[in-house]
């Protein structure tokens, strides 16, 4: 009777850990997806940016040149 009231004991610590870093866990990412969720990645950029792609319509097909290095490159 002893050791069933101990076993219960110890299956309940073990239930309540659990469930504690279950609670954790869960808010933690809760957290986190509020602290990214505001997070403007696709904003003008400030200060002295320069523009990465030339796109002159007079050229030619451009496009097939930057899928060529594209597939190239392997990214």
């Amino acid at each position: 009777m002893f050791s069933f009231i101990k076993v219960i004991l110890q299956t309940l610590k073990v239930f309540i850990l659990f469930t504690g870093c279950t609670v954790l866990f869960y808010y933690g990412i809760m957290w986190v997806n509020e602290e990214y969720q505001n997070y403007h990645r696709y904003d003008s950029p400030e200060g002295s940016a320069l523009k990465v792609a030339n796109l002159n319509k007079d050229e030619g097909p451009a496009w097939m040149d930057r899928l060529i290095l594209f597939y190239l490159n392997g990214e």
